[in-house]
């Protein structure tokens, strides 16, 4: 097994697993300790008089069942998964004929109480350590009381080693919760962006109508006693922009902001420039500029192409800017296929495929990198009342699919 695949497999060892193999470990260590070996005059350590005994071995097998009952529920109920462990130490400890509890018979408990601090509120992993704590005290406080001998440096080092499984774990779960807080934030500031950005685009689309409004109101006030027509011709114009514009304001109201954040284009050096306002007829010009960039783009158009509303053509454009971008930042593929559906009268459809990895591919497909564009376009899309989907194909590579509903009665961009 390689490096690269030995990673994952550990990651799915549970903690209760690796408490039952910590303590098998312990259990085995044990043994060995008490049993001469081959190059050995004599065992390391005393076995005690019990140690071999049906009583010893009987206290063994006991000790052996409760730290295999503790290792599984440790991953539903912890605290009593540790509670079992450590009824499982101070049993293991009796047939061995120690003044303390060894450092093996606590390796377990040690697992545990690591897992707690790492995955459970403080208050409970703070609990769970004062448990541990307190069994070993109270383990020493027996002996005393009983006028038995009592291996304080053992118990301090076995305590110490608790300590540090504790603060561990601890310092797990900060990073962990930093990881995840960082994330969520860069997750809505990735949000806001992309509303800022509809804001300026919103913006500039109705700045452009009320300069078309404007210009055809004072037409038809030159020309509304001599040509009547004109005049006629002129306010079917403003009225057709300003209903357009009143359409194109109401999808995207809660999307409107005051801040700005320009666009950013494909990964490309070389190309021609997009235009100031691009739509859906600027796809060749993207293609021709992420080809530049060393990623062929196939565009495919199905069905009869019609007019959309500005709002609705640049949102749309945008969406497929953004899904290339990613192809050319993370996939690692040369060629993608950009596909406009235009066959739904009620809906149109965008498609973005890739050959690149599957799951588990780097930056921002596998969730692990810094970009956010695919919130950015879900939120972009959901103002608009659509539906985004983004994931690994089934055979390989990556898809992302927007279907934006189209307004009755759209009028040209």
């Amino acid at each position: 097994m390689s490096a690269t695949s030995a990673v994952p497999f550990l990651r799915r060892v549970t903690p209760g697993r690796w408490a039952a193999l910590a303590w098998c470990a312990g259990l085995l260590f044990t043994v060995l300790l008490r049993i001469r070996l081959p190059g050995q005059e004599q065992a390391e350590v005393f076995r005690g008089v019990v140690f071999l005994r049906w009583d010893g071995l009987t206290m063994l097998a006991l000790a052996t069942a409760l730290a295999l009952r503790g290792s599984a529920l440790l991953g539903r109920r912890p605290t009593a998964g540790l509670g079992h462990l450590l009824a499982a130490a101070v049993v293991g400890s009796t047939p061995l004929g120690v003044n303390a509890i060894p450092l093996a018979q606590y390796l377990a408990v040690d697992v545990a109480l690591y897992a707690i601090a790492a995955a459970r509120p403080r208050k409970e992993s703070e609990r769970a350590v004062l448990l541990a704590a307190g069994v070993l005290l109270g383990h020493l406080g027996v002996r005393l009381l009983s006028g038995w001998s009592v291996g304080t440096t053992t118990a301090l080092a076995v305590l110490s080693t608790t300590c540090v499984a504790w603060l561990l774990g601890r310092a797990a779960h900060q990073t962990r919760s930093h990881t995840e807080e960082t994330r969520t934030r860069a997750a809505e500031r990735a949000v806001t962006d992309e509303r800022l950005r509809i804001a300026r685009e919103m913006h500039d689309t109705v700045a452009h109508s009320i300069g078309i409004v404007a210009l055809q109101a004072g037409a038809a006030r030159l020309v509304i006693d001599k040509r009547p027509d004109l005049a006629r011709e002129a306010l079917d114009e403003i009225e057709a922009a300003s209903r357009e514009t009143l359409a194109g304001l109401r999808r995207m109201l809660g999307a409107l902001r005051a801040a700005d954040e320009p666009a950013t284009p494909a990964d490309a050096s070389a190309g021609p420039p997009l235009p100031e306002r691009p739509g859906l007829a600027d796809l060749d010009r993207l293609a021709e500029t992420t080809g530049a960039a060393g990623v062929r783009v196939a565009v495919r158009r199905v069905g009869a192409p019609r007019p959309l509303p500005p709002d609705l053509d640049l949102s749309a454009f945008r969406v497929l800017q953004e899904s290339v971008t990613n192809v050319v930042r993370h996939s690692g593929a040369d060629t993608c296929t950009v596909t406009v559906d235009h066959r739904d009268p009620d809906v149109l459809a965008l498609t973005v495929e890739d050959p690149g990895p599957g799951p588990g591919r780097g930056g921002e497909r596998a969730g692990t990198g810094s970009g956010y564009g695919l919130v950015g376009m879900r939120e972009r899309v959901g103002l608009l009342h659509g539906e985004f989907t983004a994931g690994p194909r089934p055979d390989g590579g990556f898809r992302v699919t927007a279907r934006l509903p189209l307004p009755s009665g759209a009028t040209p961009a």
